[in-house]
């Protein structure tokens, strides 16, 4: 039975989730799971297993999957806590670096901005357009990640090469850069020997023994495994030994290779030719039976690492460096025994394979369903090939899969001989041989209990500076009676002695190159830099990689990355393609946010909404609306009991269930406030004896109209319409619209609404869900105006009594102001910054500068929060209303670090959790309005102009501060809280946009 947890917007690295998931497989109950990001390679892996449920099938490739096959309903309450206490571990251990850490390219160069390197660790569906972005911006890469296509590989090495660039990789495990040890990597001596390696684990095998001989590595450039294929042909291959060769510290040339097409490998030969500089190669599988002029050809990994010392040490070529070995004082095996080798590197288990073969005349080396041997009954595995770690960690990491191929083959009375490697280093298991051991001494066991000989044979591949300690590793090895090798070939060789078979090298000479040469092409300028200096790396991925970088020398920052737009393929297209114009688009998004920075809202006026909104005075009865267009029968709750009082308010109706049936009946016509330069908070309902706030932006006129606030509990706007909501529109429209228009026309110029915006900010304001400062500014403002008026005393006291009363009551003059700031922002402006966000209880709807009045719409969410007494989060009606103009404009949730005092209320916690969602929403943002500065953010201004590239790039759209109706009408509001914009919008906005440079994703 397949339990589902979808943990939104939760990114966690895949091989942390990998161990996770063995330690969730442990749990008593657990038939199986599997805990890994919504990706859609991911899923597949899930469908293979019979483990895609339809929600883990919905997830993004941002939301973190649980799926638990368990017979036990109650599973859930076991596995999340381990799961909750794991991440928490992770958090904890990078609490210290979270701040520091980038989340953009931008971030990431800006923190770095002398990085010469980009190293990966992603998903390799998502690392293509990732790794041309860091080439584009001039940083050399060296990828981890692999799934990568030849396709896209070629593509990006052409790319590198004429940037003058090294692309190392994909698929590249191991590398030494100015002897600064990256990725999966051992700790190796400093020296002369430079070596390029189409080989992950190659590398790590012949630079740990050119260590433990006592020479040194400067360089070990990592190309990835198809690097001599014959359509990629060996360009970065190429590229590091002119590199090399241009190296001064360099003196000796490593080239290893997995085996290579015939045609590359000759033109790398070729190469090697050429050069100045002595040269040892290895192509796996050949076995050569000379050197040839100036380079010399090893059969071994072993052989390459003695002959790259000897060059080092100006010594001379031996011509066999295949030392004797003794016959182990150990019964040997019948004739019918057989080795088997379990590797976790891939270059090895295919050095081990061949050597088998040549001895023992096999079949040759093969590449089926991870085997590489498999003849008469000797197979060689790479426990690292795909089959085996689709979903699961690497076997270098994690044993899991080597311990059960142990057991499989241990309790098998044909096998002999059990071959295996250790690798250590960093990235590696901490203590891989003692997570073996258990199991060995088991097997051995019991294979004694049965009167069978079962022999274990180790190579560890490591050195004395590893974190793991290879002198440690090898006693502790030993001490359990496993024979334990200095090299695979002598592990190999060692296997088969307990057969009773003697494997030898046979001599070499040297014989004359008789190929032609080629003249050496130029190096760039980027990569001597790159070989001359210790490298200054963006990580973006694993985290851990950062260790090893920062211990030996080098920089290394951070990049926190995550799949851009949330993993959507479309998106991201579009995304690249606009790359083409960001430079233009740039320019167009300042003019917008410039017109937004720079307005002059002032309050002028409180009239009758029908003076100055002409739609209301037509023959047909009209109502205004928040949010984009909608019908009364489409309306939520709140929204028609709005609608219900506005009628009632008019006089258009006696009764409520008169004011219902003229309603459905279609004798009112709706237009959205935003229609017609107006703006409504929750249902928005307007009509035309409501008084509006007139604002008007002094850079040009633009006037900006919206009701005036009511006060909370039951009232209108929350769609509540009894006679006391009634009598008190009646009052608003009788005495206090009045009141305050006449206290205004005393004033010269109105009030200045920046001003004092400004001035309220820094005393706690955050103008949606908390106006407490601007309100009693306002009061401070318009009360002198109002005592001087000239009307009864009971009425100004009336006035004066319900603004103090009512702390909402600036949120309505901040909503007309943020409309009044964008319809200035919005004539005649293009790009791709939001002028519009409104949501009708049904769909919420955005609006861009380049769309003019175009709405994209999408679902709308329902908002989490805190509820009043009596009411829970199913008495919540969807969000609702025209008050996100003030997130539009960069204040509301936009601002809540200014406002710490309403979080707990809007349900976002402490003043971390405010500061977090500030610097959050600024990640969406073209930048800061200083003109409104906040104290408790370093003085930094509100959030200016939210970009919906940002916000599809991230996949992080606006939070929204909000009051929650009940979603019944004539209730009123029940909480407030926040709620977050749908993705979707910003998606089919930029979509509309892209079409508009040409763009067209199919």
């Amino acid at each position: 039975m397949l339990k589902t947890i979808i943990m939104k917007n939760n990114y966690q690295d895949s091989i942390n989730l990998m161990l996770l998931t063995n330690q969730i497989n442990e749990i008593d109950g657990v038939e199986m799971s599997q805990i890994m990001m919504g990706t859609d390679a991911n899923k597949d892996i899930l469908n293979n297993t019979h483990l895609l449920t339809k929600e883990a099938n919905e997830a993004s490739p941002n939301d973190l999957m649980i799926v638990v096959d368990s017979e036990d309903d109650k599973i859930m309450d076991v596995v999340l806590p381990v799961v909750h206490e794991f991440l928490n571990d992770l958090s904890s251990k990078d609490k210290g670096d979270k701040e520091e850490s980038a989340t953009s390219w931008e971030e990431a160069m800006d923190h770095l901005p002398d990085a010469n390197v980009a190293l990966f660790s992603i998903p390799g569906e998502y690392g293509a357009p990732e790794m041309e972005k860091a080439l584009k911006n001039g940083l050399h890469v060296f990828s981890f990640t692999d799934n990568v296509s030849i396709e896209d590989e070629v593509h990006l090495k052409k790319l590198a090469h004429e940037k003058g660039l090294l692309m190392m990789g994909p698929d590249c495990g191991t590398g030494i850069i100015s002897s600064i040890p990256i990725a999966f990597t051992n700790v190796i001596s400093s020296g002369n020997i430079g070596v390029v390696g189409a080989s992950g684990t190659g590398i790590q095998e012949v630079t740990t023994i050119i260590d433990r001989l006592g020479s040194g590595v400067v360089h070990a450039i990592g190309t990835g495994g198809r690097d001599l294929s014959d359509k990629v042909g060996a360009v970065t291959v190429k590229d590091a030994i002119v590199a090399l060769e241009n190296h001064e510290p360099t003196d000796v040339i490593c080239v290893i290779s997995k085996p290579p097409a015939k045609e590359v490998r000759d033109e790398v030969v070729q190469l090697l030719q050429s050069i100045t500089k002595p040269v040892v190669a290895i192509f796996l599988g050949e076995k050569p039976s000379a050197h040839e002029g100036k380079v010399y050809l090893a059969h071994t990994l072993e052989e390459t690492a003695k002959i790259a010392v000897d060059l080092a040490n100006e010594t001379p070529i031996q011509a066999n460096y295949s030392q004797k070995m003794t016959q182990p004082d150990v019964p040997l095996l019948t004739e019918d025994k057989v080795v088997t080798g379990l590797y976790s590197g891939g270059t090895l288990a295919a050095e081990a394979g061949m050597l088998i073969s040549e001895a023992l005349q096999l079949d040759g080396l093969v590449k089926e369903e991870g085997y590489v041997l498999r003849s008469h009954g000797y197979d060689v595995i790479d426990l690292g090939d795909d089959i085996y770690t689709q979903g699961k960690p690497h076997p270098m990491i994690d044993p899991e899969v080597r311990i059960k191929k142990i057991q499989e083959y241990a309790s098998n009375p044909k096998t002999g001989v059990i071959l295996f490697d250790v690798v250590l280093g960093y990235g590696a298991h901490e203590d891989m041989a003692g997570a073996l051991l258990p199991t060995i001494k088991e097997e051995q066991a019991k294979a004694k209990e049965e009167g069978r000989t079962l022999y274990f044979v180790a190579t560890v591949v490591g050195t004395t500076k590893d974190p793991q300690n290879y002198e440690k590793t090898v006693a502790e090895l030993k001490e359990n009676g496993v024979f334990v090798q200095e090299s695979n070939a002598k592990a190999v060789r060692f296997a088969l002695m307990l057969k009773g078979i003697t494997l030898e090298e046979e001599d070499k000479k040297v014989v004359p190159y008789k190929g032609k040469k080629v003249s050496i092409p130029e190096v760039s300028d980027k990569v001597m830099e790159l070989l001359n200096t210790k490298p200054r790396i963006i990580n973006v991925g694993v985290q851990s990689f950062t260790e090893s970088i920062q211990k030996y020398g080098g920089k290394a920052e951070q990049f926190n990355w995550k799949p851009r737009a949330n993993g959507n393929k479309r998106m991201i297209k579009i995304l690249d393609a606009l790359e083409a114009h960001k430079d233009e688009i740039n320019q167009e998004n300042h003019k917008v946010t410039e017109k937004i920075k720079n307005a002059q809202p002032f309050l002028i006026d409180v009239v009758p909404a029908k003076t100055v909104i002409p739609e209301l005075n037509e023959r047909k009865k009209t109502l205004l609306h928040a949010g984009p267009p909608i019908q009364y029968a489409d309306m939520t709750g709140p929204m028609q009991g709005s609608c219900i009082g506005a009628a009632l308010f008019e006089g258009w109706a006696e009764s409520e269930q008169e004011a219902q049936k003229m309603l459905e009946e279609g004798e009112v016509r709706f237009i959205p406030c935003h229609h017609v330069h107006a703006v409504g908070p929750m249902g928005g309902i307007t009509s035309g004896n409501m008084p509006v706030v007139v604002v008007e932006n002094r850079l040009d006129g633009t006037r900006a109209y919206c009701t005036m606030n009511e006060g909370i509990g039951k009232v209108l706007r929350f769609g509540a319409y009894s006679e006391e909501v009634i009598t008190r529109l009646k009052w608003m429209r009788d005495v206090l619209g009045p009141t305050i228009a006449a206290a205004l026309k005393k004033s010269e110029d109105g009030i200045n609404l920046s001003v004092l915006i400004a001035r309220s900010i820094t005393m706690g304001d955050e103008f949606h869900q908390r106006n407490f400062a601007a309100s009693l500014n306002f009061l401070k403002e318009i009360a002198p105006l109002i005592i001087e008026l000239s009307i009864d005393d009971q009425k100004k006291y009336e006035v004066i009594k319900f603004l103090a009363d009512t702390d909402q009551f600036f949120l309505n003059i901040m909503m007309a102001t943020g409309k009044a700031i964008v319809d200035y922002a919005r004539k005649d402006t293009k790009g791709t910054i939001v002028t519009t966000m409104t949501r009708n209880g049904v769909d919420f709807g955005v609006r861009i500068a380049q769309k003019g009045d175009e709405w994209f719409t999408a679902p709308v969410n329902t908002p989490k929060g805190l509820y009043f007494t009596g009411f829970t989060e199913e008495d919540g009606n969807p969000d609702i209303g025209d008050s996100a103009i003030t997130e539009t404009i960069g204040v509301g949730a936009m601002a809540m670090v200014a406002a710490p005092g309403v979080t707990r209320f809007v349900g976002a916690g402490g003043f971390q959790d405010a500061l977090d969602i500030s610097n959050e929403m600024a990640t969406i943002c073209e930048g800061h309005n200083a003109t409104w500065s906040i104290p408790t953010w370093d003085f930094k201004g509100t959030c200016l102009g939210i970009d919906i590239r940002k916000v599809v790039e991230t996949g992080v759209t606006p939070l929204i501060n909000t009051g929650i109706a009940n979603k019944k009408a004539g209730v009123g509001q029940v909480g407030a809280g926040t709620v977050r914009a749908p993705l979707a919008c910003f998606e089919k906005a930029l979509e509309a946009y892209a079409e508009d440079w040409g763009i067209h994703i199919d």
